[in-house]
């Protein structure tokens, strides 16, 4: 590897707080169509989410190195049945849980536990950077209002 895993919590921390959870801007022509798509670049790493889907959504986080995938993030779930009203605020909460990230520490989807009034996050992962899996909720009032299920690490070729 021509770059330190330290490196890449570092920028993956950077780009998931200047994209969604920092309101990034969308792109307007996007790699897959029908798809939602956020960039970030810093020197040789670039970061793409690329996402479809609102009150249930899927996508992928990926990072490349010289422009080569070097790291790959699979996520999908979204909002309980019947708590679909309660979207726009979940979805308001949740960037602020991801934006909770502790610096250093690798959680994709934020940290184990955050709260903001009637709102909780709740996460939890096995493994590290090199792979991981991972399930996040949210709860409005003490009741779950939205999941989301997580898998990735590096790729690496021969």
């Amino acid at each position: 590897m021509q770059f330190s895993l330290d490196q890449l919590k570092s920028f993956l921390d950077r780009a998931g707080k200047a994209t969604y959870a920092g309101d990034g801007a969308y792109e307007q022509v996007t790699e897959r169509a029908g798809f939602n798509e956020l960039t970030y670049q810093e020197g040789d790493f670039s970061y793409r989410d690329s996402y479809t889907g609102y009150i249930r959504s899927w996508g992928t986080e990926l990072v490349r190195y010289k422009n080569k995938p070097i790291w790959n993030c699979l996520y999908g779930g979204g909002m309980v049945e019947g708590k679909e009203s309660l979207s726009d605020e979940c979805f308001a909460f949740l960037k602020k849980a991801l934006s909770a990230r502790e610096e250093g520490e690798f959680s994709i989807r934020g940290p184990r536990f955050f709260q903001d009034g009637d709102w909780k996050h709740t996460y939890e992962q096995k493994g590290g950077i090199t792979t991981f899996s991972g399930y996040q909720e949210i709860f409005y009032k003490d009741e779950l209002v939205f999941f989301h299920h997580a898998v990735g690490g590096l790729v690496q070729d021969k």
